[in-house]
């Protein structure tokens, strides 16, 4: 079976273990289905997610120029703090900056590799953290704009790590901890502004994904350098797919690659 597409994310529904999807022109690929049957990636060219051009791809799935004119690539995606749709000052489409600045958004704790702190939008809850390979995580802040969030972060990762080690994410080389309490301690490095924005009522989220076995060192497949490549599957974590030879891959960080997915 083979389908042909271009890579997005894999789409994810909440359950235990998380159910991934990986979505082809009127199709999609039910990724849980796949565990332990070899499965086969071939790129074929690329796809500019903005103007879905055969054109190399620089970041977050868009080419070189698309990448410094779309505004779903602004710097204030990377940098929720920079948002400036609050005051009506427009970065790259003011229209498409104020949908998604002036909404309610999220900061929280996560905990893939270690203890981070991240900003999502509300809505984006509890996917972010299946995206990053959370296996528990709790909110912190609500704020009614991703700039109030973002200067949050900002504060906090003073005090705790903005960073997720994916190596030791995908060995599973982890430990529980209590974000409660890693909650309450930062709590007094929040911001002004946002202190009322505060949740004083919150609890863990634990999640689990869907691994039949964890490699104990990994190597990543670039299609670029590797073409080809076909192996067992063996979980997904986060936006990775997990083989038998300790090869992941990561979706994510291959969107705007048009591939085919076969299935033995």
């Amino acid at each position: 079976m083979q389908y042909e597409g271009v890579l997005r994310k894999m789409e994810t529904e909440w359950d235990q273990p998380i159910r991934y999807y990986l979505l082809f022109p009127g199709d999609f690929v039910r990724m849980n289905d796949l565990l332990d049957r070899q499965v086969g990636l071939r790129f074929l060219k690329y796809e500019c997610l903005s103007c879905g051009l055969d054109r190399p791809i620089y970041r977050q799935g868009f080419c070189r120029s698309c990448f410094f004119e779309t505004p779903q690539a602004g710097e204030w995606i990377m940098h929720p703090e920079k948002s400036k749709a609050h005051l009506d000052q427009e970065d790259r489409d003011l229209a498409y900056e104020k949908k998604v600045q002036l909404q309610p958004h999220i900061v929280y704790l996560a905990n893939s590799s270690n203890v981070k702190v991240g900003v999502t939008r509300k809505s984006q809850v509890p996917t972010r953290w299946i995206d990053q390979g959370a296996h528990e995580a709790i909110e912190i802040v609500e704020t009614p704009n991703r700039y109030l969030a973002g200067i949050t972060e900002v504060a906090l990762k003073e005090h705790v790590s903005d960073k997720t080690n994916w190596r030791k994410m995908l060995t599973n080389n982890l430990e529980d901890v209590d974000l409660f309490a890693w909650r309450n301690d930062l709590k007094p490095h929040i911001p002004e502004e946002a202190l009322p924005y505060f949740i004083d009522s919150t609890q863990e989220t634990q999640l689990e994904f869907p691994v039949l076995r964890y490699p104990e060192k990994v190597k990543s497949l670039n299609l670029e350098k590797t073409p080809e490549f076909t192996g067992r599957l063996m979980g997904i974590k986060g936006q990775y797919l997990i083989f038998e030879d300790h090869t992941v891959f990561n979706v994510r960080g291959s969107e705007g690659y048009y591939v085919a997915l076969e299935i033995a």
